[in-house]
């Protein structure tokens, strides 16, 4: 998914910009490898921060695996909605609105895979949805900003 990410910022990066010279070609990389760093960082963040949330504050056992399995899971949705902005810019703001359906994905979750006691389910997806949208938010900020600082 991450890699359909990349691709897809690569070619409306290049559709963007045109293809009439090697500035086009380094925009394209440069705007591929900040999508696929902020997917790939942010995924693995996430599901770190969640799980030591959920060890810390929720008293459940430490189980990285479970808890990489659903942030993939809630990581679906800004994966596709990511593909589909990668290639078609206008629809940044019908894909901002999508990207909350990750509050209910993560709701459902908390309670089939997670088994989160029903008093801290809103709790936890509240905290959960949060990391889960603003990891590679932040790891795509930092990563443009080192672009241009050692550009």
């Amino acid at each position: 998914m991450i890699g359909l990410c990349g691709l897809s910022v690569f070619i409306g990066a290049l559709l963007l910009k045109g293809w009439d010279g090697p500035q086009s070609f380094q925009y394209a990389m440069t705007q591929c490898c900040a999508v696929a760093v902020s997917l790939f960082g942010g995924y693995f963040l996430a599901a770190y921060l969640i799980n030591e949330l959920r060890v810390r504050l929720f008293m459940q056992e430490n189980d990285l695996r479970l808890t990489q399995q659903f942030a993939g899971y809630a990581l679906v949705v800004p994966f596709l909605l990511q593909i589909i902005i990668g290639v078609l810019p206008d629809f940044v703001i019908i894909a901002m609105l999508f990207q909350f359906y990750i509050v209910y994905i993560v709701w459902e979750g908390s309670k089939g895979l997670l088994q989160i006691a029903e008093k801290d389910r809103l709790r936890f997806t509240i905290l959960a949805s949060a990391l889960l949208l603003l990891c590679p938010v932040v790891i795509q900020f930092v990563f443009n900003k080192l672009i241009l600082l050692l550009n």
